[in-house]
């Protein structure tokens, strides 16, 4: 066996991959490609992955930007970064190697690994719970508290894993729904989506909101997509059956539930747009993070505001159900070489695109 490689599970793996890794908190000049980065060793209960294709995602770019620490109350686009506990964990450990959404192959497998074989198609959920008695909802996020997918190999927990083999979906479509579809699911979940409820979802034509459109779909809700006019479609064709402009103030008392991923200054008119008794539930702030509200029309009506990023694993296991039936698949507006990894969150920052962005790894993956 040569110098630059090395055995795990009985298969040669290279000693050092191709990967993007983030080395503080900025702009994109804090994203370096890389072709020296040491291959992770599988340890007991663990497994390598050979990264196919990686969605972008807001979670990489707000913590890139620093944006989830509390000292910064902007939207998105407007944060300068540099604050030290930016990252979605905290105080992130840099170099890391970000990216939330992976689809892969088994590369190696650790000593005690069961139930999965090389070559076997697999993905994760981003947020990886990790429960304790002092936090129930406790978790750890991939790509952020530990190294993520985008680079030619990731390296998992068993349990964290999902096989995916026989989907009918593409590696890239498949990348593009762990964090979009996974936090829809976990929001219709959490707010109790039924069939024949009204539902009303903000930024329906990026990757969370349109996602939602088409699993509230899929449950049988009657669902209103807020938009821009120049995304209408995309948002109809997902299963939208009315629609708002992004500019619109909903109507009063009108939704059951409310899927909200803008947050910004719309955040009470999204209340008043709730029936008695409604649901609003939130996993996201791109139009900022602060906001404020009568109390007195949250109270008084019985109205519920539920955040939701806490997934557990047998939540994301039904979503993976729908993935292997090929019941849902996600709209792929555009893919980019991971080398392009500053132009596909420029173009995702930019709104440019409805749906999702994905990035390559590999040329069969698209």
């Amino acid at each position: 066996m040569g110098p630059r490689q090395r055995k795990a599970a009985c298969v040669t793996l290279p000693a050092h991959m191709s990967g993007v890794q983030l080395v503080g908190h900025g702009g994109p000049e804090m994203l370096i490609w890389r072709d020296d980065i040491p291959v992770p060793q599988p340890g007991p209960g663990q497994v390598l992955v050979r990264v196919l294709a990686a969605g972008v995602n807001n979670t990489d770019i707000n913590s890139r930007i620093g944006w989830y620490a509390p000292e910064v109350t902007t939207a998105t686009e407007n944060t300068g970064g540099h604050v030290e506990d930016g990252g979605w964990g905290g105080t992130l450990d840099f170099p890391r190697i970000q990216g939330g959404d992976l689809c892969g192959r088994v590369a190696a497998l650790g000593s005690g690994v069961s139930g999965f074989r090389l070559e076997q198609r697999v993905t994760s959920q981003i947020n990886l719970p990790r429960p304790t008695v002092k936090n129930p909802y406790a978790f750890i996020a991939l790509g952020s508290e530990l190294d993520g997918a985008f680079a030619q190999y990731c390296l998992m927990d068993a349990t964290d894993l999902f096989d995916v083999t026989d989907s009918p979906l593409s590696d890239t479509e498949i990348a593009a729904m762990p964090c979009a579809y996974g936090t829809a699911w976990n929001l219709l979940h959490r707010a109790g989506v039924a069939p024949g409820l009204s539902v009303l979802v903000t930024g329906a034509s990026g990757g969370v909101g349109l996602a939602a459109v088409q699993l509230a779909t899929y449950l049988g809700a009657s669902v209103t997509g807020q938009t821009a006019p120049a995304k209408a479609a995309s948002v109809c064709a997902a299963g939208a059956q009315n629609l708002l402009d992004r500019t619109e103030v909903p109507p009063e008392s009108h939704f059951d539930i409310v899927i909200d991923v803008v947050g910004g200054r719309g955040f009470a008119d999204l209340i008043r747009a709730l029936k008695p008794g409604g649901h609003y539930a939130v996993s996201g702030a791109i139009a900022g993070p602060i906001v404020s509200a009568d109390l007195r029309e949250i109270y008084l009506p019985d109205r519920t505001i539920l955040g939701a990023t806490y997934q557990p694993r047998e939540i994301f296991a039904t979503l993976v159900d729908l993935i292997n039936q090929g019941s849902v698949r996600p709209l792929i507006s555009k893919t980019y070489p991971l080398k392009d990894i500053a132009k596909a969150q420029e173009d995702f920052v930019a709104k440019t695109y409805p749906g999702k962005l994905v990035l390559l790894l590999s040329e069969t993956s698209a």
